[in-house]
């Protein structure tokens, strides 16, 4: 295309904008480039002028975000112009299209050298603004000497100062070891007399940067900023055109002041007073008014001169004064201004003694409390916790209960932890304190961390005052229809250890504390049946001799988890079935817990903690324990369902709190092999076996990963594999049935049957296992390698190589769950039998749903949570169509078996349905679901479903696979369950995996 002047810019640019789509702009932009490439290459001696034309042309293109890799060297080329268009162009796209190491910019570095140190102005202009923008080290090697000669020359116009000032305050950020600096106290104190105040205010930005790097250096000019801030703020000597809403240069103070703020102290009596005269005139000048931006202005500068006033600690009128002026700025309408009050009332209350003066305010800031905004709510929660002593700690603490069933469930995790710290440093008695944390734990039982409650164990196990008063608590709270897990856990524990001191009042007889405990075991999970246990094998020490029906009772129980699948309950229950039948000696092996040794409490710890380490330190922590055994065979000589007797044991300790982490202490006894040895035999079997499985510590994706050539994590496809042994099962109906259940049959066939066991909790899930041999021979070559996608750690334990005929492998696994995804974890499971070799990828069952949390709302929880998740990407919604047919009932029993709890009544509209959960992962911590589903009664093939969570990722996942559940195909259509000859040994059934072995037997 011919171009004649200018006007092919225009015409080019004005070509782009017509473009109809993208396709069409590239296949323009390509064509333009390949012009000027030609033009680049074949015309020699371009005239300054057209060279000029294309450069532009590159540079639009390179602003479209085209890659542009060529016609460097003529954008250089250009610098060395001798008219201003031209050099303009060349240093404006040199600065654009290069970076500091490019080859190119050496070649330009005389050229710069030559703009700068020449007479005219507006070249020394260019050529400072693109060093300053590039601020290489080559660069600052070769031109710094000749910035800094620009800057203190007397002959040099305001224009360039201003402009030297800022490329050397450029090249000094970047490359601070080569920018010489020093001796320059001298040279700042002459820049800081400067009257021009734009060349002032560039200086003092050069100034903070030096006097960040090291103040020592630059204590003379520190008198000269104090007269800097008379100037603005007393005198007001300040042209018209620096004056923004008759705020004196607002920028140049707060540099000053910020400047001011790296000296450790002003020793000289005059100038300390003089600073202080211009930052009483501040404090007194500043108020709020209508004005948007003359408020920013004015703000931006009372804020730096308080940070500066706590800085030099001034005195305690200045201080009182600085926090009636906050005072009056958490009391406006404003939302900007109350949450920067808030926040520099918590700096002031921590830097200086003014905590008398700030519980004036003490009632505005519970109000704050209330306050729409979420960082305003959390700005004054921070205050609130660090204004708290013993005289307001009451008041404190009670509006914190108060406002923690109102408050959003992001906060109330760190709420919780702040008013059981505050309860435990400023409790002006024992029973005030068992009565906050037990309020606490009601209240907000999901978001109270082990360490409270543990806390509470060892107040009351070191204070004999209070163990009647702790285990009557606990009593009353167990008679509420629903308790919490974590109420249930420490009620368990008290009442373990303590209900005897309460015999002697109606309702609290052995037999009925057993009653009232056991009524909740079948609510609890899986880690707190421990602690029943523990609490029943004290009861039944206590109630010595034993009333026989309870003991009977309590005897039924321990036989039951003899045989549980989880190690620590089944140790449990075999040992204190044991002990119980030892009479009188058991008061004794099981007498109360000493009292712990005194020492700082962890929570207290965390009283100086920023808020971020706080939310940290305030999850729950699992306790890593050693895995002593890796894989079990188990054959005929041992059926697993039944572990060895115990015989003797050595030592026993019930729960109690661990000294070094404050986590209970789950220690359980070691058996002897033989009758009157009093040591423990190495290499126990019942120790391996029950042996609890261990949670590792850092995230990372683990077990056997396949990358793809773009790094991706590849899984191998999982579907039908070519195999010359054929499963007897439909493998994909039972991972389904997985996905929903925790037990059951994962893959069987003729000779191999895998079953699997799962308990879940939170973020982290422990399964285990099942291999089965079927057969009278040996099953050799086993391997069993998970492939993990990215969002899962598995740990699997080591899996033998043969598995002996009619034999039985139990292999742990433990799963981590990082982050949210729908990506299934692959099972490849390969074996041979005979000449048969059979290798399966099966798909495990940890699926998304597997860490959801059931979690019931009411409508004054729902809708806040609702209302403040507005709109994407937190909240999405589809239409979905093609869904499977079913009742309003049908689809609120799916949601259920999905741990999605469905709130009847929440939504107005019958043909509704709004469901809710919590979902645990690494990276949310627990983050609240919350669905709603919208049906057609005239057509149930098609549904609006609004999902709503705290993560985008999150809310993405989770609406995709609810979708999935609503349309997923109905077993009936299927494909059939390949037809295989029944073997000749009996199938097993694993409705319960612990019986396995019982059918192979």
């Amino acid at each position: 295309m011919a171009l004649s002047g200018m006007r092919g810019l225009s015409v080019f640019i004005s070509e782009i904008r017509n473009c109809q789509n993208k396709e069409q702009e590239r296949l323009r932009v390509d064509k333009e480039l390949g012009n000027i490439r030609n033009r680049f290459k074949n015309e020699k001696g371009l005239a300054p002028y057209e060279k000029k034309k294309y450069v532009w042309k590159m540079l639009y293109i390179f602003m479209l975000g085209y890659d542009v890799d060529f016609g460097h060297m003529e954008a250089v080329s250009l610098i060395s112009a001798p008219k201003y268009p031209e050099k303009q162009v060349g240093y404006l796209v040199t600065s654009c299209l290069l970076n500091e190491n490019h080859d190119f910019l050496r070649l330009a570095i005389n050229t710069v050298r030559n703009d700068i140190i020449g007479r005219n102005e507006t070249f020394q202009c260019l050529a400072l603004t693109l060093v300053g923008n590039i601020g290489g080290r080559e660069f600052a090697e070769s031109l710094a000497p000749d910035v800094q000669k620009l800057l203190i020359s007397s002959s040099c116009r305001p224009l360039v100062k201003k402009k030297a000032a800022l490329c050397l305050l450029r090249l000094f950020r970047k490359n601070p070891d080569v920018v010489n600096v020093d001796g320059w106290s001298n040279r700042m104190a002459q820049l800081l007399d400067e009257r021009n105040l734009g060349v002032l205010t560039s200086s003092m930005s050069l100034f903070v940067s030096l006097v960040s790097n090291n103040h020592e250096a630059y204590w003379s000019c520190l008198p000269k900023c104090v007269k800097v801030l008379e100037r603005l703020a007393r005198n007001q000597d300040v042209p018209q055109e620096y004056t923004y809403y008759g705020i004196p240069s607002p920028w140049l103070q707060v540099k000053t002041m910020r400047a001011l703020q790296y000296f450790p102290t002003i020793e000289d009596p005059n100038t300390r007073r003089a600073l202080f005269e211009v930052l009483q005139r501040v404090l007194m000048g500043t108020d709020v008014v209508k004005n948007v931006n003359k408020n920013n202005a004015s703000h931006a500068v009372l804020f730096e001169a308080l940070a500066l006033v706590m800085h030099l600690d001034a005195e305690k009128e200045m201080m009182s004064q600085c926090v009636a002026l906050l005072g009056k700025f958490i009391a406006v309408r404003e939302p900007n201004i109350r949450y920067l009050g808030l926040e520099n009332m918590t700096r002031m209350l921590m830097v200086t003694d003014v905590q008398e003066i700030i519980k004036r305010h003490q009632a505005q800031i519970i109000t704050s409390l209330k306050d729409p905004d979420i960082s305003i709510r959390r700005r004054a929660l921070d205050l609130l916790y660090a204004m708290c002593d013993v005289s307001n700690a009451k008041d404190i603490v009670e509006e914190l209960l108060q406002y923690l069933g109102t408050a959003e469930f992001t906060m109330r995790e760190e709420l919780a932890l702040k008013a059981a710290i505050l309860a435990e440093k400023f409790a002006p008695d024992l029973s005030w304190y068992m009565d906050v944390i037990l309020q606490l734990i009601d209240k907000a039982g999901d978001f109270v961390s082990d360490d409270i409650w543990f806390r509470v164990v060892q107040f009351v196990t070191n204070n004999e005052d209070l163990q009647p008063y702790a285990a009557l608590k606990a009593r009353e709270y167990l008679d509420k229809p629903a308790i919490h897990e974590t109420m249930m856990k420490v009620s368990a524990y008290l009442l373990g250890e303590y209900s005897h001191l309460l015999a002697r009042r109606p309702g609290c007889s052995p037999k009925e504390i057993f009653g009232i405990i056991h009524e909740k075991l079948p609510t609890v999970s899986t880690p707190t049946v421990s602690i029943l246990l523990s609490s029943y094998a004290k009861i039944l020490m206590h109630s010595q001799p034993p009333d026989p029906e309870l003991q009977n009772q309590i005897w039924a129980i321990f036989n039951k988890y003899e045989t549980s699948i989880d190690a620590e309950i089944q140790q449990r229950a075999v040992e204190y079935f044991a002990l119980s039948k030892k009479g009188a000696a058991l008061i004794d092996i099981l007498a109360e817990m000493p009292k712990f040794p005194e020492r700082e409490s962890s929570l207290i710890k965390r009283a100086g903690d920023t808020e971020a380490d706080t939310a940290e330190l305030s999850a729950i922590k699992s306790r890593a324990q050693q895995q002593a055994s890796n894989a079990l065979v188990v054959t005929d000589q041992q059926p697993a369902n039944h572990p060895p007797q115990v015989t003797q044991l050595a030592m026993v300790k019930i729960p109690s709190i661990n000294e070094e982490n404050n986590h209970v202490d789950q220690e359980v006894t070691q058996t002897n092999g033989s009758m009157g040895e009093g040591e423990p035999q190495n290499g126990d079997i019942l120790g391996d076996l029950l042996s609890p499985l261990a949670i590792e510590g850092p995230p990372g994706v683990s077990g056997t990963e396949t990358l793809s050539e773009d790094g991706a994590l590849a899984l191998a496809p999982v579907g039908e594999q070519e195999n010359a042994v054929k499963p007897i099962v439909d493998i994909a109906e039972i991972f389904h049935a997985l996905c929903i259940k925790d037990s059951g049959v994962l893959y069987e066939d003729p000779y191999v049957q895998i079953g699997i066991k799962a308990e879940w909790r939170g973020h982290q899930g422990r399964l285990v296992l099942f291999l089965g041999n079927k057969t009278t021979s040996s099953l050799d070559s086993v391997q069993a390698v998970f492939l993990s996608p990215s969002h899962l750690k598995l740990e699997l334990s080591s899996v033998p190589e043969v598995i002996p005929p009619r034999a039985q492998v139990q292999c742990p696994l433990e799963v981590v769950n990082l982050c949210p995804s729908r990506d299934v974890a692959v099972l490849d499971f390969s074996y041979k039998f005979g000449t048969n070799l059979v290798d399966n990828k099966l798909r495990l069952p940890a699926v998304l749903n597997k860490f959801f949390q059931p979690i019931t709302l009411s409508a004054e929880e729902f809708f806040p949570q609702w209302r403040s998740l507005a709109a994407p990407p937190l909240k999405l919604q589809e239409v979905v169509r093609g869904v499977r047919p079913m009742s309003l009932g049908e689809m609120a029993n799916l949601l259920n078996s999905l741990k999605l709890i469905v709130s009847p009544g929440l939504d107005p509209n019958a043909n509704n349905l709004v469901a809710s959960t919590t979902f645990y992962s690494e990276s949310t911590r627990s983050m609240l679901c919350l669905v709603r589903i919208e049906t057609d009664p005239a057509d149930r093939t098609q549904l609006r479903m609004t999902v709503a969570s705290g993560d985008p990722t999150l809310t993405f996942e989770l609406k995709e696979f609810i979708k999935e559940q609503l349309i997923s195909i109905p077993s009936a259509s299927r494909p059939a369950v390949h037809q295989q000859p029944q073997p000749t040994t009996q199938p097993i059934s694993l409705s319960d995996p612990g019986a396995l072995l019982a059918g192979l037997l």
